[in-house]
């Protein structure tokens, strides 16, 4: 409350006292507005504050002594400025801030100085409301409220608003707080900006031309302040924006042994800024032109079976063509391909199987694989394709078990005997599948359990969509034929034939009797060995759906948010586990699908193809080391044992490390050799030179030395064979337990083998390993031989001066030492003849292997005088050894005949305990063959 007291006025007299009394209040204005400017104190009120009174010109009553304010702490005061015309003014107490506050109310009342000096009695005026407003002053600059701005536009277009900015005033009134300018400071710009602060470009941008602008904007307020600080504009020009994957490179190298690499690191997904509600996006691996449909393991069949675990007894029907395996010479072969043997058929080549390969009839269980390649046949879909077939040899035509494709449907016919089953049972089980005619490689395999009929196509399990019941098949003597390729047609025609034929690739058919596969063996025979990853799976948004195909040559990913979509796809990867992959190009193909809301397709994303370019891997260089030459004495030959033939063999591998682009380009650079541990698949050891005679000598291997390992072996007189996927330190066990015997080693001069050893069915090979073995008592003998054998022509040389024809008393004496001489030694090679034939009985008749010779009774005396012979002796000797080369090669061909055995029977011996099993892989090389005219002990 203000109040303001007037000067004190004379006393009246005593007798106008009653004349004195307030009887009236103060009157102001109902209502007062007022201005105030900030940073100033007075207010400029309407109407001007003013109080009256009806009391005037009474002294004191009459007078204005006071305007009191009530609000709540208004900022303001009235004063009076003349009481007795009741004249107020209204001040700020302190600065007025618009910016703090725009407006304030508040009441005022007037009051008078009452009926006298001390004010007592005075009254008050009714109350009035005051409104002031506060004047803003133009004291702030623009502000913009970004620091910078940023912007893109696609070229070639006019925008009519590329980005907008906007500048702020804290003023308080709208004169000084709007703002109402924009200008670009920067000149010679394509750009323009309007009151708004909306930028468009004047004319249409190139990304040729420029990629990049930046401006510089300013702006005024409405009281014409400028800013004091201009933003900066940066517009980028994009190119004619296209949907589409975005930031891939055509090309990917894959270093072999690498593991998993990123196909697209950097690649993402451009829409266009168009609204998505879904991305699916399909990743396909296109490697159809390696192996057998994918770079797989290219191990024999045999050796793939035994690494994966397959049961034992597979029978190989199309094996590569050999001097056992001949039924398969005549057809077409494409052995080309990483060491696989795929057998090709146009409609005109089939095999006949021997009859002794495969029994007759097959029991309840059994199966048959195969690798197929085959594609549709236009003007040939009537026509049955068979690739196998059981039929009758002669005089019949009816089909006991087959496989076969009829119009692209794979059907397995299987007709029991009546004396296997004399009801209507399952014959025929038909699948339709679009794998057997896309002229894909797939892997097939058939698991009978009958009646129960199980197909697998890579791995995967398809029942038949139809079987089909027929009457069991009459018994009959007529033989049966199994066939590869075609059917054979032996009865009921003019001319037996084939008939029927496949059009297609094989690869790989066999066929197990008695015996089942398992899932997980079919899986393992048919795995591929490089494929589609996930890198960090586990950081995948959960909100992403994916999905592979079993052998992981497809990818699906789909997601809702264009984000965790490129975040997913930067994750798709190559691996190839192969240790040696195959080398070449696999293609990629992407294609994607993007749907908007309420639509099925709004965006037409073009698919892309790139290739990733598998390396050639650094070959290894596998080095067989070990001892060249064993001269040992006869007995450890004819022991129990036998000889230990490569007891320090060594097998290591090492590789060449070279710069990867140099090599690759065609140059060459140094590069340091590095061991290398990998697996084998054979070594085998051939016998050079004459085939071992199995009545005196064999290669002996425990079957026990296999055990826990992958391996296998055959054995034979060309020598001995060790097969199957395995590490190069259990290779080099098992060659050192391989043993020479020899029952009879006076006969035996010398041995000569050769090891070589395999990786990947032959695509890399070791050195060749030569061993020679010899007895350590057979020099000094042969040695003596020579002596006795020496021409008559050496006395001549020895002693030229004797030219006359009639001998001396000396020469006479020495002539006839010698001719005793030669008497004995002729008794001993009788002897040991003898003793020979004993000996070559006795192993026919029990076998042993402990039969040493007893040379205690042989006696060999040296004359002194040796060096001089006589023709007559030479002749003499000449004649005992022309005798001794007859008997040799009566026991030669008797060795001949014996060496004569069908391979039926080398496969019943594959029961013994040391391992006597068919021929190696590798044919033998016949040659070399021993003098007959020399004799060795």
């Amino acid at each position: 409350m203000a109040s303001v007291a007037r000067e004190k006025a004379p006393a009246p007299a005593l007798g106008a006292v009653t004349q004195l009394l307030n009887k009236h209040k103060p009157w102001i204005e109902t209502s007062y507005h007022g201005v105030i400017t900030e940073n100033t104190h007075v207010v400029l009120l309407d109407p001007p504050l003013v109080a009256l009174d009806k009391d005037a010109p009474v002294p004191y009553a009459g007078e204005i002594c006071a305007f009191n304010i009530h609000g709540l702490e208004a900022p303001f005061e009235a004063v009076v400025l003349n009481g007795t015309s009741g004249e107020g003014q209204l001040r700020a107490r302190g600065l007025v801030d618009c910016e703090l506050q725009k407006e304030y109310t508040f009441i005022i009342q007037a009051h008078d100085c009452g009926s006298g000096p001390g004010g007592t009695e005075g009254k008050k005026s009714h109350k009035a409301v005051v409104h002031i407003q506060v004047n803003d002053v133009n004291e702030f600059a623009p502000v913009f409220r970004e620091a910078r701005y940023r912007a893109a536009v696609t070229e070639g277009k006019i925008y009519d608003s590329i980005l907008q900015v906007e500048a702020t005033d804290q003023d308080c009134s709208p004169q000084y707080s709007q703002i109402c300018n924009y200008q670009i400071t920067t000149a010679d710009s394509p750009f323009a900006i309007d009151r708004n602060g909306n930028i468009r470009n004047t004319e249409k941008l190139s990304y040729e031309r420029q990629q990049q602008y930046e401006i510089q904007v300013t702006a005024w307020d409405c009281g014409q302040k400028r800013a004091l600080v201009s933003a900066p504009v940066r517009i980028d020009v994009k190119p004619v924006c296209k949907p589409g994957w975005q930031g891939w490179n055509k090309r990917v190298d894959y270093e072999p042994g690498t593991g998993s690499k990123q196909l697209f690191p950097k690649m993402h997904l451009e829409t266009c800024g168009g609204p998505l509600s879904s991305v699916r996006t399909t990743v396909e691996l296109q490697t159809s032109h390696i192996g057998k449909g994918c770079d797989r393991e290219t191990y024999s069949e045999k050796s793939l079976q035994k690494l994966c675990g397959a049961s034992s007894g597979s029978t190989d029907l199309l094996p590569a063509p050999g001097a056992t395996t001949n039924w398969t010479a005549s057809l077409v072969t494409d052995s080309g391909r990483d060491s696989d043997l795929i057998f090709r058929f146009d409609g005109r080549q089939a095999a006949k199987v021997p009859d002794w390969l495969v029994p007759q009839n097959l029991t309840d269980q059994f199966t048959i694989a195969t690798w197929m390649k085959h594609g549709p046949s236009p003007g040939l879909r009537a026509e049955k394709e068979t690739l196998l077939c059981n039929s009758d040899k002669t005089e019949m035509n009816r089909h006991h078990y087959s496989l076969y494709v009829h119009n692209c449907r794979l059907v397995f016919l299987l007709r029991r005997d009546f004396t296997q089953v004399d009801t209507f049972r399952p014959a025929e089980y038909h699948w339709k599948l679009e794998q057997i005619c896309d002229k894909e490689w797939h892997y097939y395999v058939i698991n009978v359990e009958f009646p129960v009929v199980t197909l697998y196509v890579d791995g995967v399990t398809y029942d038949p969509y139809l079987v089909t019941d027929d009457w069991p098949i009459h018994p009959s003597q007529i033989d049966v034929q199994l066939t590869v390729g075609a059917c054979w047609q032996g009865g009921e025609v003019a001319k037996p034939r084939f008939t029927q034929y496949f059009r297609g690739s094989l690869s790989g058919l066999t066929i197990r009797p008695g015996k089942i596969e398992s899932q997980k063996v079919i899986s393992c025979l048919q795995a591929c060995k490089e494929g589609l990853d996930i890198n960090s799976l586990e950081s995948l948004d959960k909100n992403i759906k994916f999905h592979f195909n079993p052998a992981q040559s497809i990818l699906v990913m789909e997601g809702e948010d264009l984000e965790n979509i490129n975040a997913a796809v930067v994750k798709v990867s190559y691996i190839n586990s192969r240790q040696f992959p195959t080398p070449g190009i696999r293609r990629v193909h992407i294609s994607t699908t993007v749907q908007c809301f309420g639509e099925d397709t709004c965006l037409s994303i073009p698919d892309i193809d790139a290739v990733v370019m598998v390396l050639q891997p650094s070959e290894p260089r596998i080095t067989i080391a070990g001892v060249e030459q064993l001269r040992r004495p006869a007995v450890d030959l004819s022991g129990s044992s036998g000889l230990d033939l490569f007891q320090d063999l060594h097998i290591a591998s090492t590789v060449t490390r070279t710069d990867s682009a140099a090599r690759y380009a065609g140059g060459t650079c140094d590069g340091s050799s590095n061991a290398i541990i990998h697996n084998l698949d054979y070594c085998d050891i051939l016998v050079l030179g004459e085939e071992l005679r199995p009545e005196a000598e064999s290669l002996q291997l425990d079957r026990s030395s296999l055990l826990g390992m992958h391996l296998d072996a055959t054995n034979s007189t060309s020598g001995m064979s060790i097969y199957g996927v395995d590490s190069m330190s259990n290779y080099e066990h098992v060659i050192r337990q391989v043993r020479y015997h020899h029952w009879l080693p006076a006969t035996l001069t010398q041995r000569r083998f050769r090891l070589t050893c395999s990786e990947l069915n032959g695509r890399y090979t070791s050195n060749e390993f030569k061993l020679e073995v010899s007895l350590s008592g057979a020099e000094p003998i042969s040695r003596y031989m020579q002596m006795v054998h020496r021409p008559s022509s050496l006395q001549h040389s020895l002693y030229p001066g004797h030219s006359s024809g009639v001998p001396s008393a000396a020469t006479v004496v020495i002539v006839m030492c010698i001719a005793a001489l030669v008497v004995v030694v002729v008794l001993g090679i009788y002897r040991i003849h003898l003793t020979h034939q004993q000996e070559a009985k006795l192993v026919e008749t029990t076998k042993e292997a402990d039969v040493a010779w007893d040379d205690s009774a042989l006696s060999i005396t040296v004359n002194p005088m040796e060096n001089l012979t006589q023709p007559q002796a030479s002749e003499e000797e000449e004649a005992s050894e022309e005798d001794e080369e007859e008997d040799e090669e009566e026991d030669d061909d008797e060795e001949e005949d014996e060496d004569d055995i069908t391979s039926a029977e080398s496969d019943d011996s594959e029961e013994e305990v040391d391992v006597q099993l068919p021929r190696i892989h590798q044919p033998s090389k016949r040659g070399n063959n021993l003098d007959k005219a020399t004799i060795s002990y």
